[in-house]
């Protein structure tokens, strides 16, 4: 849908928050701005700056402990983000640059890395498996998410692999969407322009996870993103972040006790065995 002609104020994003001219923010998110010039989280150029920082790391440990090392340096959290517009942006950038200074988080910029729309697949499922919790970060775009999104979902969350007979890769993950629309909250409601809740709307996407066996966690929803003011968005910001911190800690919580309890049972079961001998 064209932006550059004049749109009703209730009409859906397109692309999302974007703003139609510069406003100041407020200054909760002055280091935000600041970083607003950095490569965008998830890109090649941020991953670059991350190999180049790897390269002055300590050698590598021994093998015996090569699988410990993996499972901690796997973030806890991935952020799926999909911005067609991300300049222009002015929640989905806030939230995205907060997410990418969090330790235990891992974004991914999918506008940044697919330009071309021809996604790797195998490189995607890698990200997802070592991951404990998801986070799909996207404007509403007549009524769904953007083009990228779904292609990312048509081709990576394949049968066999995320669903279907063997399809185990995403179960028992947590799934937490955070939406933000164009539209007033108001407009979201029988006799609004959209003629029903906005969780409606979700069906789609809460379907997908129940299919992949993800633990849908309830959508933190921004609306009005076209409006919003620096104090709400600054808020916002802050909603997110501590969601963020929470779902971490709860995921590699909850990892920690499953690898000891594994491996305590496996201990007695050894010893059970040896005696039974």
């Amino acid at each position: 849908m064209a932006t550059d002609g004049p749109l009703p104020g209730w009409i859906l994003e397109a692309p999302g928050d974007l703003a139609p001219a510069p406003r100041p923010l407020a200054p909760e998110l002055a280091t935000i701005r600041a970083m607003s010039d950095a490569p965008r989280p998830g890109s090649a150029a941020s991953n670059a700056a991350k190999v180049s920082a790897a390269s002055t790391a300590p050698a590598a440990p021994a093998a015996s402990d090569a699988a410990s090392t993996a499972a901690a340096a796997a973030p806890a959290v991935l952020v799926l983000l999909a911005h067609p517009d991300l300049g222009r942006s002015r929640v989905n950038r806030a939230l995205a640059q907060v997410a990418g200074g969090l330790p235990g988080v891992e974004v991914r910029d999918l506008y940044a890395r697919y330009p071309d729309y021809l996604i790797d697949v195998a490189a995607e499922q890698q990200a997802l498996s070592a991951a404990r919790a998801l986070v799909w970060l996207h404007p509403v775009q007549w009524y769904a998410m953007p083009a990228l999104m779904k292609l990312w979902l048509d081709e990576v969350l394949a049968q066999g692999w995320a669903y279907g007979p063997g399809g185990t890769a995403l179960a028992g993950k947590t799934l937490w969407p955070v939406l933000s629309t164009g539209s007033p909250h108001g407009a979201w409601q029988a006799g609004g322009p959209h003629g029903r809740p906005f969780a409606d709307f979700l069906a789609p996407a809460e379907a997908t996870a129940a299919l992949c066996g993800l633990r849908w966690q309830a959508p933190l929803v921004l609306h009005g993103a076209h409006e919003v003011g620096p104090d709400a968005l600054a808020a916002h910001v802050r909603r997110f972040s501590d969601g963020l911190r929470e779902l971490a800690t709860t995921t590699a919580t909850t990892a920690a006790t499953a690898i000891t309890t594994t491996t305590a049972t496996t201990s007695a079961s050894a010893s059970a065995s040896a005696s039974a001998a």
